[in-house]
């Protein structure tokens, strides 16, 4: 074999990833409808912020291959959903609309995760599965193995899966969460969106240690690292570990490494701790939606033409939930005290 043939060969076995993992062309364009939905809300309620209509944002942008591809893998409305605040691209690809996602952002009244109640990013629809998490970091976590005993207790074969940021893992919240999950074999998969920043402290004034998925096997279960980056691959190992639980095998642990574009949130100015020129240069070379449209070009799956129409599509969606959530009404002030006190 000469070396064109063996390029032509290895470039074969790289575009045909998904093949391995039974995802269809069709599943591949919905994945990165997602992503490019997922980005195209985000920077719509940067812009609404800015504009002092949306209160805050703390944003998905380098987390969006991480999210939809571990939420790709579970059964939408079946399985469980404890998110955290920069999960766009799961409850996206869970099934909740731009509308409603804008709806929270404008803190309206039909805003199905608290009815204009609560922050923007704190998630939650009861059709979908998907439980609202509170603002103190990590307590999802330990909310997740109380479901997840529920659905073993009652012999379901649901999956609970809860999200965290790599700075949760310095709670105490994560560690006993993992330990009872360890000790009573949960359906539960713990996903950490590992982007190497607790709001300004790196990981390494964190801990000791460079993967947080080393701290499973303290717990008696595995503990995967995965290129949070390459959608593909975080789908792969969340299958995996989904149907590890599914089979009475107990939890996983995966770290998705990722890369946080964005600052904190809206009220962090990055450039006080942050390298702007690295940032900069990881929106070229580690911004996941780019890696996954070369990826779908290079497989002959998407074309210009085709890439130009969804981006289109995308912003016609986010232009619709934007005029949507702003026409629409605000809670009642009469209504502040309701599910606050018990009636």
């Amino acid at each position: 074999m000469t070396s064109t043939d063996k390029s032509t060969a290895a470039s074969a076995a790289d575009t045909s990833r998904h093949m391995a993992l039974g995802l269809s062309e069709q599943n591949l364009k919905e994945m990165y409808h997602k992503l490019l939905l997922s980005r195209a809300l985000d920077e719509r309620t940067w812009m609404l912020q800015h504009q002092g209509k949306a209160p805050f944002v703390i944003s998905c942008q380098g987390h969006e291959a991480a999210q939809v591809g571990s939420a790709y893998a579970l059964r939408a409305g079946r399985d469980w959903l404890l998110p955290y605040y920069r999960d766009v691209g799961v409850v996206l690809t869970i099934g909740m609309t731009p509308r409603e996602l804008m709806l929270a952002s404008l803190a309206r009244a039909a805003d199905p995760s608290s009815g204009g109640r609560q922050m923007p990013g704190h998630f939650g629809h009861a059709r979908l599965r998907i439980i609202s998490g509170s603002s103190p970091v990590a307590t999802q976590i330990p909310q997740a193995c109380g479901v997840a005993l529920a659905s073993k207790i009652r012999h379901e074969d649901d999956v609970t899966v809860v999200y965290f940021g790599d700075g949760a893992t310095s709670k105490g919240d994560f560690h006993e969460a993992m330990n009872f999950a360890g000790i009573h074999r949960l359906p539960v998969i713990f996903i950490c969106e590992n982007n190497g920043w607790a709001i300004s402290v790196p990981q390494h004034k964190q801990m000791a240690i460079r993967d947080v998925a080393d701290r499973a096997e303290g717990y008696g279960f595995p503990g995967v690292v995965v290129d949070g980056g390459d959608v593909l691959a975080v789908y792969q190992s969340t299958k995996q570990a989904a149907e590890r639980a599914r089979r009475g095998e107990g939890p996983t642990l995966i770290e998705a490494k990722v890369v946080r574009i964005t600052p904190h949130s809206s009220d962090d100015d990055d450039r006080a701790y942050r390298d702007r020129a690295e940032v900069e240069t990881w929106k070229v070379t580690k911004d996941p939606i780019i890696r996954f449209r070369k990826y779908l070009m290079d497989a002959g799956i998407l074309t210009e033409e085709e890439d130009k129409r969804l981006h289109e599509r995308v912003t016609s969606e986010v232009d619709d939930a934007t005029d949507f959530a702003e026409k629409s009404p605000l809670p009642r002030p009469e209504s502040a005290l309701e599910h606050v006190f018990a009636e």
